[in-house]
């Protein structure tokens, strides 16, 4: 886990988090739901790019992805915690 803490870049996160946030409550079809972890993680990968000068490499690609990713948990996180209270 420690390791993974390099590779996620909070403004990227909440980007993504709040894009992921969008499409699941804003788009009234279901269908939608499992393309949201591909979207976030494209869309990780191109601000990460983005913040590096449009810089195409293994890490930006890592780094992108992660931090994308991890909006999907993230957003999982609070729901779950919402839900218990």
């Amino acid at each position: 886990m420690e390791m993974l803490n390099g590779y996620i870049v909070p403004v990227t996160l909440v980007v993504c988090l709040c894009v992921g946030y969008i499409v699941k409550h804003y788009i009234p079809t279901d269908k939608i739901n499992k393309f949201i972890p591909l979207i976030v993680g494209l869309l990780g990968v191109i601000i990460t790019a983005w913040n590096s000068d449009w810089v195409i490499n293994p890490d930006i690609l890592a780094i992108g992805l992660v931090s994308g990713l991890a909006s999907t948990g993230l957003h999982e996180l609070f729901r779950q915690f919402i839900d218990k209270n």
